[in-house]
């Protein structure tokens, strides 16, 4: 009698294992959207920090023209003229932006560059005093002209905005953006409310990659440029090494599960959920399979921060992988060992 219990005892044990892991395997996202609606929100832009990197250092590596300074209060500077020694005098921007010259009172110099500053005054010489002068401004004394840069760049901190720049510049003179870098730059600027200040949002690959030259914003004394880290994805379930994967340039989804170590024997291929939060609050979760993720489909889609990619587990197969079979003593025994991660 008992000979003849033990097979269906035995595939008795089997189905109930087989429909504990299956449900265990099914519960954890289930899908609210299709794929061709989820790829209707999805942004297409990417970003390489290395070909940023690239065009910065190729900025940086110019050389800075001295007359493109730009005078501010408190700059220190002499001014020569050629044709009379005795009007050569150091000055300094004063608060109304001025400064005070032999025969000419007051001379409003604030906000030019150096080259502007020395055209003007070559204007008013010659109006009154000198028939063609020449008139050149070293700068003694850099007071003006702060730019604080922050965030992930190689050397954070606060640089001299000694010619006119852009932005491009800026992120060249702090030695380019770090591994963690994001796709944006943030410049911030004090405006009349203190309390709202400016905010403009660069996106790099479309100023690097894609060329859009307009992206690459004049940045100012008092600005402050910040450069956010990249975001991060969250690959769990069936892979080799589940957790959290830095996005520091473009990644599919598929990218992200190589990231994580790849899929696990034990792997559904045909149940890997892709969970987003939208700008609502809501939770979207679409549904794909290995034919998803490594079609075009797959390669236009692009994970996000905070995404949730999720690979469920095939029941069957991590029974079949965690099945022992023990015969001994006439006996017949069943064990099992849950498929562990690093299988």
């Amino acid at each position: 009698m008992l000979s003849t219990l033990r097979p269906a005892l035995w595939l008795i044990s089997i189905g109930i294992m087989i429909s504990m892991t299956a449900c265990g395997a099914s519960r954890n996202h289930q899908a609210t959207t299709d794929i061709n609606d989820f790829l209707v929100k999805e942004d297409k832009s990417g970003q390489r920090i290395k070909e940023i990197n690239e065009t910065l250092f190729t900025v940086m590596g110019s050389t800075v023209k001295h007359q493109d300074y730009i005078l501010g209060e408190g700059d220190l500077i002499h001014v020569s003229v050629f044709e009379s020694q005795q009007l050569n005098t150091d000055a300094r921007v004063g608060a109304s932006g001025s400064i005070s010259l032999s025969l000419l009172g007051f001379v409003e110099v604030k906000g030019l560059t150096i080259r502007e500053a020395e055209r003007r005054i070559e204007t008013l010489y010659r109006q009154k005093y000198i028939h063609n002068p020449h008139v050149s401004i070293f700068v003694k004394e850099h007071v003006f002209g702060r730019i604080t840069v922050l965030g992930a760049v190689k050397k954070p901190g606060t640089i001299s905005n000694l010619t006119q720049q852009r932005l491009l510049d800026t992120l060249a003179q702090a030695e380019g953006l770090s591994e963690k870098a994001g796709r944006t730059v943030q410049i911030r600027r004090n405006s009349e409310d203190s309390a709202h200040p400016n905010v403009f949002i660069v996106d790099l690959d479309e100023l690097v990659k894609y060329g859009h030259a307009e992206l690459n914003l004049e940045v100012k004394a008092g600005d402050v440029v910040y450069v956010p880290e990249a975001g991060s994805v969250y690959v769990d379930g069936a892979v080799r090494k589940p957790g959290s994967i830095l996005i520091t340039q473009r990644m599919t989804v598929q990218e992200a599960i190589v990231a994580a170590g790849g899929l696990l024997k034990t792997a559904d291929g045909s149940q890997i959920k892709l969970v987003r939060m939208d700008e609502s609050g809501n939770r979207d979760v679409v549904q794909l399979d290995q034919k998803d993720v490594q079609s075009n489909i797959g390669k236009n889609l692009e994970v996000r921060d905070r995404d949730v990619v999720f690979v469920e587990t095939n029941g069957f197969r991590a029974l079949m992988y965690g099945l022992r079979l023990n015969f001994g003593s006439g006996l017949f025994g069943i064990g099992y060992d849950p498929y562990s991660s690093g299988q």
